[in-house]
């Protein structure tokens, strides 16, 4: 089985963006809901069940539910649902080969996509969702290279 790219990844609704960081948290940090809940300071992970169940969270444990589950799906739908990018702040280092490869690999599947899509072989919200992903990564790209002359400290940054 292929390993799921968390990256492209796209919330459709709320309820899906806290599903998806469930499943991150589970699969990436081994983490279940038990876990989460408590790394939220809730009396009881039955409340963080029944959010899920009929996707309302308040606002206000919206980061830290995500700092839980280490990913940020429901922000990101939040943002795509008005209109809104969201791009990883750039710090100025060098991109990886292995990153280029990746998002050169990842465009030319997007082209294929829309080609697709075109041709009426592929679904609107798949297009849009991948075209989202390949806009954002290129534009940290873009700010990484403006930076580049004067890059930011890496503290506290995930490698």
């Amino acid at each position: 089985m292929a390993r799921r790219v968390w990256k492209n990844e796209r919330a459709i609704s709320l309820r899906r963006g806290m599903e998806l960081n469930i499943e991150h948290a589970r699969e990436k940090q081994n983490r279940g809901v038990e876990r989460i809940a408590d790394l939220m300071a809730l009396s009881s992970h039955f409340t963080l069940y029944k959010w899920l169940e009929n996707g309302r969270m308040p606002a206000l444990l919206i980061p830290a539910f995500e700092h839980a589950c280490g990913s940020h799906y429901v922000t990101q739908y939040l943002a795509q649902s008005s209109n809104r990018m969201l791009v990883d702040i750039p710090t100025g280092r060098n991109a990886t080969h292995k990153e280029l490869n990746e998002i050169g690999s990842y465009t030319h599947q997007v082209m294929a996509m829309l080609i697709d899509f075109y041709e009426g072989r592929c679904d609107q919200q798949q297009i849009e969702s991948a075209l989202t992903t390949l806009i954002e990564d290129l534009a940290h790209q873009r700010g990484n290279v403006m930076k580049h002359q004067q890059p930011e400290l890496l503290l506290g940054a995930e490698s």
